[in-house]
């Protein structure tokens, strides 16, 4: 309840991010962690670059499901209180980002240092099988690189950013 009894309705800040380059990171992670079976395969080992990736994206993994929670919300009758935080925006304008935060909540804006930037869950990784799965860099910024995937799976993921279409018809979800 908030002030003199009166409930405040919750909201709901989810980051977005091209679909391809979310697999593409999943993917590096495997990788670099080739011999360690991880959680988001059920600690199955094998398999290949195709695979793996069908496997985030069906509706029942990671990335799949994920993504389609994301759609209902914002599709859905309480869209209005949904703040959609594009990664692209998130690394490349920060500051931005941050101010249409505290707007959406409703409190002060507060100062932050993109240049010094830490946070560890190193215990959880391990644990999951997939060191660096929640690595920080510590400087907030554009990390521009070629994606590893191979052409045909990164041009099936494109074009999914539902959220960047003109057409979308709740114009009440803020997206930034």
């Amino acid at each position: 309840m908030g002030q003199g009894g009166h409930s405040r309705p919750s909201k709901l800040i989810v980051c977005v991010r091209d679909i391809p380059w979310i697999i593409d990171s999943i993917e590096r992670l495997i990788r670099k962690n080739a011999f360690q079976p991880s959680t988001i395969f059920n600690f199955q080992t094998g398999g290949t670059v195709y695979t793996r990736a069908n496997g985030v994206a069906a509706p029942e993994g990671m990335v799949g499901y994920a993504y389609d929670a994301i759609k209902e919300a914002f599709y859905g009758e309480d869209a209005d209180r949904l703040l959609l935080v594009q990664y692209e925006t998130l690394v490349s304008h920060p500051g931005k980002v941050l101010a249409a935060v505290y707007d959406f909540i409703g409190v002060p804006h507060f100062a932050h240092d993109f240049k010094n930037v830490a946070f560890h869950a190193g215990a959880f990784d391990e644990r999951a099988g997939t060191p660096g799965l929640h690595a920080v860099r510590p400087e907030v910024r554009e990390n521009t690189r070629q994606t590893i995937l191979p052409p045909d799976l990164f041009r099936r993921f494109e074009n999914q950013a539902f959220w960047r279409e003109p057409q979308c018809p709740p114009r009440q979800v803020r997206v930034v």
